[in-house]
């Protein structure tokens, strides 16, 4: 009876130890799984973004609100590839992506892509289609940011520049938030006037005079005593 006894007990100290373990194993699966999805969200924006051309009004962004929680839009223009999310798309469409509550969640939101014909008059949902990309989410903010005020903005209207800078956070219920900085462009390489009065100046050859110095000529010549 003794020896069942304690059999029982390891066999149940066993047995929560194997427990424990899967069901650590499985709340770390969805947790990386989860962290997975927002990871690729963040590089298919990043794609897009940094593939717009300046220069032709091709990124916009409004803020707004719902229930003091900011649900902001930001909106380009784009072909097929990364910002249709399908490669079998005739044309340009404006691309937005914004917050859209989920049917039958309750309170709970979804980030996705809402495609529309670029052609398509306005105000009207032809040819209009919705791509769910993120669920359980509760805000949206995005900014900007532009070198000229040096500072982030809330909207971006300018359609001759694109941002130097787009911050994202993404609110989730019960969990930090995450943020994401994606850059749009490039500093370019600014040359001192020394270095570019160097790059301009033609290499001296030796034995040759230097500018404004005078060449010896005949009459410059001392016979030898």
């Amino acid at each position: 009876m003794l020896a069942v006894g304690i059999l029982g007990m390891m066999a149940m100290v066993i047995y929560r130890f194997v427990a424990t373990n899967l069901t650590i194993m499985r709340v770390s699966s969805e947790e990386n799984a989860a962290e997975a999805r927002y990871s690729g969200f963040i590089n298919l924006v990043t794609a897009q973004l940094q593939e717009l051309p300046s220069g032709q009004g091709a990124l916009s962004g409004e803020p707004f609100k719902f229930n003091d929680r900011p649900r902001d839009e930001i909106s380009w223009i784009c072909g097929t590839g990364p910002g249709l999310v399908t490669r079998y798309a005739p044309g340009e469409f404006i691309v937005s992506v914004r917050l859209r509550p989920m049917s039958g969640k309750g309170e709970q939101m979804e980030i996705g892509f809402n495609r529309k014909p670029r052609d398509t008059a306005e105000g009207s949902t032809e040819g209009e289609s919705w791509v769910p990309l993120l669920d359980k989410v509760n805000s949206l903010q995005i900014r900007y940011y532009d070198v000229r005020l040096n500072a982030w903005v809330e909207r971006w209207t300018d359609t001759v520049t694109l941002p130097k800078l787009v911050r994202l956070v993404i609110g989730r219920p019960e969990r930090q938030s995450i943020e994401a900085i994606i850059p749009l462009g490039r500093t370019a390489l600014i040359e001192t006037p020394q270095q570019q009065l160097q790059g301009q100046q033609p290499q001296q050859q030796p034995g040759q005079p230097q500018p404004g110095q005078q060449q010896p000529g005949p009459a410059d010549t001392k016979p030898n005593k």
